[in-house]
């Protein structure tokens, strides 16, 4: 089944049938219905994507890449919530998001071999071979959460500030025995020192800002680092911080989900918070409010992060289509400290 046989049957010419597919606006309401009829009478579904891609030199799809599986992603509140925001800000353009992984099995590399015309770089490992795969296509791409880097646009959020506006409340309401909860695949786990740590760069600035706040109350903070960012991993670690002979009396946490489990850390323990044990959050995910106390936390706009994403790389890829490149835009998005019931000052 072709075009040409469509054609033959309406007694139009081959390129009316592929403008009803294509071109809509060519024709008049009533012979695109009168094509796309015979079409479905006859079974066809359409030109061959690939060939239509290919004489377009557009494939109509962007890419997202992600470095943890593409299933932990669908668990976390925060990155569900990002990727709808894209999906948001996509669909008046007709561009499709296909997702990337970074794993290679059967020998696939999403980032080197699927047809793309540009792709978001989703808080990954800056060496990662797939950011590298894709910096060798020299396609339009966005950065977020990432080193900005000369000649890539960028959104980043306000981390470092967010982080410290964190602990300098900590340290407002008198808490002087403070712990830090995060995460990472790289470096080492368990209780660490900040040289011990190796989070990329969101990871880098959060530790940074609370350091920022810390550091001259004279607090050196307990970590304990998790290889995993959920629930349980933060229950792990505040277990680990809690036996300490002079545990915490406040938690700092690399972002809401860990603060989840770290509450729950806290109360099979038999301790209250926030009476015995403030937790402080980052993101706040739709989760936050929900938990019991509230979550205290630092909010960053995921809806504007995913649309300001979105708009960067589709603004990109007219760009290159015209030949015309811009400078590269860094975006840095605020973030905003939200008290919640989940902190107070230590107990006497």
């Amino acid at each position: 089944m072709t075009l040409q046989t469509i054609a033959d049957r309406v007694g139009v010419s081959r390129m009316t049938v592929s403008n009803a597919f294509s071109r809509p606006d060519q024709l008049s309401p009533t012979l695109r219905d009168r094509i796309l009829a015979i079409a479905d009478e006859l079974g066809y579904v359409g030109p061959d994507p690939a060939a239509r891609a290919l004489a377009r030199g557009s494939t109509g799809a962007v890419g997202i890449l992600l470095t943890e599986s593409l299933s932990g992603a669908f668990a976390d509140e925060v990155a569900t919530t990002f990727l709808g925001a894209i999906a948001d800000e996509l669909a008046p353009t007709g561009l499709g998001l296909t997702l990337l992984s970074t794993d290679t099995a059967g020998g696939v590399v999403p980032a080197r071999d699927v047809a793309m015309d540009g792709a978001l770089v989703y808080s990954c490992d800056p060496e990662s071979t797939a950011v590298d795969w894709l910096l060798r296509r020299k396609m339009p791409l966005v950065f977020i959460d990432q080193v900005p880097a000369d000649g890539v646009p960028a959104v980043n959020v306000a981390d470092r500030a967010g982080a410290r506006t964190a602990a300098q409340h900590l340290v407002d309401l008198g808490h002087r025995r403070v712990g830090i909860v995060t995460s990472g695949v790289r470096g080492r786990h368990g209780m660490v020192s900040p040289g011990d740590m190796i989070d990329g760069y969101v990871g880098s600035q959060r530790l940074s800002g609370w350091l920022d706040a810390l550091t001259p109350a004279g607090v050196s903070p307990a970590i304990a680092r998790e290889p995993h960012g959920d629930p349980e991993s933060g229950y792990q670690a505040a277990r680990l911080l809690l036996s300490a002979p002079e545990p915490p009396t406040a938690i700092l946490c690399f972002s809401d989900a860990l603060a989840q489990g770290v509450v729950s850390a806290a109360v099979d323990a038999g301790l209250s918070v926030p009476e015995d044990l403030s937790v402080v959050g980052f993101d706040d995910s739709p989760a936050a409010a929900r938990m019991r106390p509230p979550l205290t936390t630092v909010r960053q706009d995921i809806h504007a992060k995913g649309h300001a994403a979105a708009a960067a790389l589709t603004q990109a890829i007219e760009a290159a289509k015209a030949g015309t490149p811009g400078p590269a835009e860094h975006l840095c998005l605020p973030a905003e400290l939200i008290v919640r019931a989940s902190t107070a000052p230590p107990r006497a």
